[in-house]
């Protein structure tokens, strides 16, 4: 198995750099079921934001991307069941990515609820507001 950073997926999803695109590309091809790439989740979240952030993706896009880094079966995602159940709360609800993860991250922990101030996060993906 083989760790793959962010700037590995980023070179290969994008195609944008002569140098590390082509070899980004290579690595990532010749990966196989017997010897994936294995993806983190703190990857995940770095490649949602520097997709949406440098590259202008939309969410569809960034969905797309997932689904399809899910799907590989020549790589590996970190607790994936997990990134399922944050994929499908990012696609349905107006939160980011990372806020559906840390979400659904601790219902998988098995905590009771997430707490925040992130009022946003707390209207779009269930955490809960802590006030006094």
């Amino acid at each position: 198995m083989i760790g793959l950073d962010t700037n590995v997926l980023v070179r290969y999803i994008a195609q944008d750099d002569p140098v590390q695109s082509p070899l980004a590309t290579r690595l990532i091809e010749s990966l196989s079921i017997e010897a994936p790439g294995f993806v983190s989740m703190v990857t995940l979240v770095e490649l949602v934001w520097v997709l949406s952030g440098c590259y202008a993706a939309g969410k569809a896009e960034l969905c797309a991307v997932l689904e399809t880094l899910l799907r590989t079966k020549e790589i590996q995602i970190a607790d994936a069941e997990t990134a399922w159940k944050a994929l499908r709360l990012f696609k349905d609800s107006r939160a980011g990515f990372a806020d559906c993860l840390i979400e659904c991250a601790g219902r998988s922990a098995g905590c009771e609820y997430t707490a925040s101030f992130d009022r946003d996060a707390v209207r779009d993906c269930g955490m809960r507001l802590l006030v006094e």
